[in-house]
């Protein structure tokens, strides 16, 4: 990974030295992180947040509508943020990488006969294309089952030769089911959901792709599959992607000052979808951040703790650019890095306050994440409780940035107010909004622009991000402090018993 590395100007904010550099001082890491965290949470706020979010929102309109990773407008948003900290007196750096380029050039699917009509379709990322117009073939559906299209048993019972295959989601991977589907002859590949909500995924890699595929709304499948109980049904399929090989880069800043042996980091993608301009998704996330760390260099503390940020690339295309951070890491910045929080969509208009469940509290999906991961649930959850504010847990799903920080054993937590995933009666009564509709309703669409952020949500998380930060900056004592079965649990204070919606393009 190729590092540009960036002189930090000589501000004299909290970065600079200490005034009595010969002088050791009295330090109550307790008392300090306190006194941080009170001023940055009254400090930090969603409407100059918003003034970033409204250069997010020029750079999309004079680059294609979008800033996706690999593109001028991500290009020019990095460069906004790398801008804003250097001048704020921080150590900055670019970290370049090379990916594939993934742009939606023809998603579509009809019915032709018996009833023609038009069904909405999503190509996946990484998805291989039909030739330019498209197919006109039969429809299948495979079998369901736990395991839907993932094994070749479940194609013996008909011809999927040139044929589309329709598959369920669930029990593997999307990459295996198509595979599967390609082993036994079929043409392309169509996903449906086993869950409200759109169906945003992601074949995980180029070399992964077998036959062109993409995703549909359990509803939508589950018509195609009534459709099929009454006879044959032929379909026009035409799925096509540009993929390219471009350089993209990560921005990451740092406190000049602070023990490098207990560092603290917090992130944020930076990158659009190539279909809009991303300002929740993640504008959101990473406007707060830049508001946070650019009032922290204008408060009077220094941090006991090296306080690091980040604002990734290439998230939209499977995480590339934290994995590659977390990747060329050595063992001994590893272990330096006591703690990552992530902050992924934080502002949708129809959202749900979640926070990360680190101890696996809920017992949803995966499992807990690594020691320490409870204690950074407990607080936020804490902080909420503090603000009155509900809340809820949310599954480590994987689909986004913690992930690589998980993996390499770092504990890991965040927020978010999420995605695709649809609302529920209960989440509405508790935190307003319309149930039956999605958290985001412009998730991954060319509506994801400044009418599409929350204020009140962004506020709330941006008050999470500053007490964190204020926190931690001197004071990591409680990631070792037990949690309360009965107080740290995920959606104390909230409704709880929410679906769990993680963010960015799912992979099965």
């Amino acid at each position: 990974m190729a590092v540009v590395a960036a002189t930090a100007l000589a501000t004299p904010l909290l970065l600079a030295a200490s005034p009595h550099p010969g002088r050791p001082a009295a330090h109550d890491p307790g008392k300090e992180a306190a006194k941080l965290s009170r001023e940055l949470v009254r400090n930090a706020s969603a409407r100059d947040a918003h003034r970033h979010l409204q250069q997010f929102q020029a750079i999309a309109d004079s680059t294609d509508g979008h800033r996706a990773a690999g593109s001028l407008g991500h290009d020019a948003s990095a460069a906004y943020v790398y801008r804003q900290l250097q001048r704020a007196g921080y150590k900055v750096s670019y970290e370049s990488f090379r990916f594939t380029y993934t742009e939606t050039l023809a998603e579509k699917l009809a019915v032709v006969t018996p009833t023609p009509r038009d069904v909405t379709i999503k190509a996946m990322t990484y998805t291989p294309s039909t030739k330019e117009g498209g197919l006109t073939t039969q429809l299948v559906a495979v079998p369901v089952d736990d395991t839907t299209g993932c094994e070749a048993a479940d194609y013996a019972a008909a011809d999927f030769t040139g044929k589309i295959a329709l598959i369920k989601r669930g029990g593997c991977s999307f990459a295996e089911k198509q595979a599967a589907a390609a082993t036994a002859g079929a043409a392309g590949a169509a996903i449906y959901n086993n869950t409200e909500g759109a169906l945003s995924g992601t074949l995980g890699e180029v070399a992964a792709g077998k036959i062109p595929t993409g995703g549909l709304t359990q509803e939508e499948g589950e018509k195609l599959v009534a459709d099929l109980a009454g006879g044959e049904v032929t379909v026009s399929f035409e799925v096509r992607e540009l993929q390219e090989d471009r350089p993209t880069r990560n921005v990451i800043a740092e406190t000049p000052g602070g023990s490098a042996a207990r560092t603290v980091m917090l992130g944020a993608h930076l990158d659009s979808v190539t279909e809009g301009p991303g300002i929740n998704d993640n504008g959101s996330g990473s406007a707060g951040l830049l508001d946070v760390a650019l009032k922290l260099a204008k408060s009077k503390s220094n941090p006991a703790n090296k306080v690091r940020f980040a604002w990734w690339s290439a998230e939209e295309n499977g995480l590339i650019g934290s994995e590659k951070y977390v990747a060329a890491l050595t063992d001994k910045q590893r272990e330096q890095i006591k703690l990552y929080l992530n902050f992924d969509m934080i502002a949708s208009p129809n959202g749900v306050q979640f926070v990360f469940d680190g101890d696996d509290s809920d017992q949803v999906g995966e499992g807990p994440g690594p020691e320490g991961s409870a204690q950074l649930e407990r607080d936020i959850n804490e902080f909420l409780d503090g603000k009155g504010k509900p809340h809820e847990g949310t599954d480590f799903t994987g689909r986004s940035d913690y992930g690589p920080f998980i993996e390499a054993g770092i504990p890991s937590g965040g927020t978010d107010t999420g995605a695709e995933g649809i609302k529920t009666a209960a989440q509405a009564e508790v935190y307003g909004g319309e149930a039956g509709i999605a958290y985001d309703p412009c998730y991954h669409a060319a509506c994801d622009d400044l009418d599409n952020i929350d204020m009140g949500h962004f506020d709330t998380n941006i008050d999470v991000i500053a007490d964190a930060v204020g926190t931690y900056a001197h004071d990591l004592r409680s990631l070792t402090r037990p949690v309360d079965p009965d107080t740290g649990t995920p959606g104390s204070g909230g409704s709880g018993g929410g679906l769990r919606e993680g963010h960015g393009r799912v992979s099965e």
